[in-house]
């Protein structure tokens, strides 16, 4: 099994290209929920992923006749671009294989970095299979993305810098998607500080760790969904599943609404931005998915801020959703003139600020006599959209509220 040598010997690789990246208290959360929280900003790493550790500590220990032959890989995005920078820095050819659906960010970063792209399959475990004929058809060395005991050891020089920078950690909470993160920091963490926790978080939608650790054997699942793609694998690795077992204290679960609430609050009141994967230990923390005592010294890892453009928008306006602070409704009126002023007058006495309007007298869900508009608003919170619908519906409106 991994162990504190191997992450010590590791960091030795990876200390020439990896950055030592912050850990920063914050106020805001520690407000929020009532422990002492410092945030490894693992975001603000090369490539933007720790990914960059493990993969520079794999290629670094490949034979000359290994480098000569080159690599190749599967990836949602960050390892493919740890994948391409490492090899690149050492000289060697690599070929990534990503699934078709992966970020276009993500997709024209690893090409930046020298990596040679295939796009295939529709999630990470079909672009694993082709690139597993490519290794067969051309004789390069597949560098794994968790699955490698190399690779977990350069991710696990992030818990060597939380040890070393955070003396007083009582609990470390850390993203799973295959479990390559959580088993490298986990033995650095657990050899130093044993009484220290170790919690995994994982997407609902992408949950084989927890899934398995409950069923007491490796289980695969069907599909993955969720907004943080970084983690969205099937089946978690045979050596990660291993040192987790033995190693971290709990696996919990957080849903995508949740994420978009921790990826909302980071970049409204930290100007923090992460994606979703690098959002889900946040999550967890503020969604109490763990339990935890009053002034208990929390370190969420921040693990990847590569979030595509469109996916940014999309999981922020979920965030201002799920906080009240954004609302879309439906509603009918009589189609008469001064209608909509009666229900604007409203809006507008409740202070709710009106983003857009859609007034359609066509729809067959309607009486011929009646209009139904759609109306988005800006609001300030939970109790602010209650006390319009309330005014609304106390004035007589049949209102819908929309998703």
């Amino acid at each position: 099994m991994l162990t504190l040598d191997d992450v010590r010997a590791a960091r030795e690789r990876v200390e020439a290209v990896a950055r030592r990246t912050p850990l920063e208290y914050s106020h805001t959360f520690s407000e929020m929920t009532g422990a002492e929280v410092y945030l490894k900003l693992e975001n603000t790493q090369r490539t933007g992923s720790f990914k960059i550790r493990g993969a520079t500590n794999r290629i670094t220990t490949l034979s000359e006749e290994e480098k000569d032959a080159g690599v190749v890989t599967a990836s949602a995005g960050n390892h493919a671009q740890g994948v391409a920078l490492a090899a690149s820095r050492a000289g060697v050819n690599s070929k990534i294989v990503m699934p078709e659906y992966a970020p276009i960010s993500k997709v024209k970063a690893t090409e930046r970095y020298g990596g040679d792209v295939v796009l295939y399959g529709n999630d990470y475990d079909e672009a694993q299979a082709k690139a597993h004929e490519i290794e067969a058809e051309e004789g390069r060395t597949y560098v794994h993305a968790f699955d490698d005991e190399y690779v977990m050891a350069g991710q696990g020089t992030i818990g060597l810098e939380i040890a070393e920078d955070c003396p007083d950690l009582d609990t470390v909470v850390v993203p799973i998607g295959g479990g390559g993160l959580i088993s490298g920091i986990s033995t650095a963490i657990k050899e130093q500080y044993p009484d220290a926790r170790v919690i995994g978080v994982q997407a609902e939608q992408a949950s084989s760790a927890a899934d398995s650790l409950n069923k007491g054997s490796i289980q695969t699942i069907d599909e993955v969904d969720t907004i943080a793609d970084g983690i969205a694998v099937r089946r978690i690795g045979d050596k990660p599943f291993e040192v987790i077992r033995e190693r971290v204290d709990e696996v919990v679960t957080v849903s995508d609404e949740e994420i978009a609430v921790a990826l909302t609050y980071l970049l409204e009141r930290s100007k923090t931005l992460v994606e979703g994967a690098g959002a889900v230990a946040l999550a967890a923390l503020v969604f109490q998915k763990f339990d935890y005592e009053e002034d208990e010294v929390v370190v969420p890892a921040l693990c990847g801020g590569n979030i595509d453009m469109n996916t940014l928008t999309t999981v922020v306006m979920r965030g201002l959703v799920e906080t009240g602070r954004y609302l879309k409704i439906r509603t009918e009126l009589k189609d008469r003139p001064g209608s909509l002023e009666q229900l604007i007058g409203i809006i507008a006495a409740e202070k709710a600020n009106i983003y857009a309007v859609r007034h359609d007298r066509t729809s067959r869900k309607i009486a011929l006599n009646a209009t139904e508009v759609e109306i988005d608003l800006e609001m300030r919170g939970p109790n602010h959209v209650d006390s319009l619908l309330g005014e609304l519906r106390d004035a007589g409106y049949d209102v819908e509220v929309l998703d």
